[in-house]
């Protein structure tokens, strides 16, 4: 076996401060020794903990803001509307209690676990922004995503900034929990899965940040106008001023199945129909962000 030398440390050391400023690393780890599952286990490890006495460094001493005390109950008011216009009454109940507790705010209390507990390395960068910048701390580098919340598989991290002023129809739990409907499949959940039924939902992957804004931005609508004949002036409203990126999505599209929505007494099935693909083949990610 060979043996370790000063250029392997220097080079695992290079390897590491890059991770730190992009997110980015070489799967195949070539700086670490072993074979390739001992490489990625001890460059996985080594990439965390610098990662974690990054943020440290950064974060300081911060006071965070509070938030609600039954993190289960205030989750499952917020996604319960979205849930009941969605899917059938006998699936209900199944999705509402994975996520009630699919909800994380990133905290100083929790930031360590959460990072060294990630799966993908780039997902823990994500995650270090998402905290460093809801503190109003530096991001890790100059190309960090300035993002308020990510999704990946049942679980959804929110920044604390959501507990701040914002635009009236910003939501990033339900948006977070918009995504899982495309990144869990029915059977992990215990619902059953046919041929054509395989993800919570089927949404059209280059749709799934446009049905995630649509829905957010509903959910908003229907909390300040509980009346159907009320939300068509929120649509308008909303429609008044570009408040989604257009990198990411179609400002108009978004602004077009609002109205579409607003004007219907289901809406959600509207988002999901307009978010349909055209062929049942969507594509699954690590992880979605916003």
């Amino acid at each position: 076996m060979k043996q370790p030398t000063i250029d392997d440390a220097l080079a695992r050391r290079a390897a590491i401060q890059h991770f730190l400023r992009t997110g980015g690393y070489d799967p195949r780890f070539p700086s670490w020794s072993g074979n390739i599952i001992e490489r990625e286990t001890k460059a996985m490890a080594d990439m965390l903990q610098a990662l974690v006495a990054e943020v440290k460094k950064l974060s300081g001493k911060v006071h965070a803001p509070s938030f609600p005390a039954d993190l289960v109950a205030f989750t499952r008011k917020k996604v319960e509307p979205m849930v009941r216009g969605l899917f059938r009454r006998d699936e209900q109940e199944t999705v509402l209690a994975v996520l009630e507790k699919s909800l994380v705010f990133l905290t100083a209390a929790n930031i360590v676990q959460v990072l060294l507990g990630c799966t993908w390395p780039h997902s823990a960068w994500d995650l270090a922004n998402l905290y460093l910048g809801s503190m109003g701390a530096p991001l890790l580098g100059p190309d960090a995503p300035k993002i308020v919340g990510l999704s990946e598989e049942t679980t959804c991290y929110v920044s604390l900034a959501y507990f701040h002023e914002g635009d009236a129809f910003d939501d990033f739990v339900v948006h977070e929990a918009a995504h899982i409907f495309h990144n869990c499949k029915r059977r992990t959940i215990g619902l059953a899965e046919t041929r054509k039924r395989e993800w919570l939902l089927d949404i059209q992957y280059r749709k799934r940040e446009t049905f995630a804004y649509a829905c957010e931005a509903y959910a908003r609508i229907l909390e300040r106008a509980p009346k159907l004949k009320d939300r068509r002036g929120l649509a308008i409203e909303y429609a008044s001023k570009v408040r989604v990126s257009g990198e990411r999505v179609d400002p108009v599209e978004v602004n077009s199945i609002l109205a579409d929505a607003s004007a219907a007494r289901n809406g959600w099935k509207v988002i999901l129909g307009r978010c349909a693909p055209e062929k049942s083949n969507a594509i699954s990610t690590p992880a979605q962000i916003r």
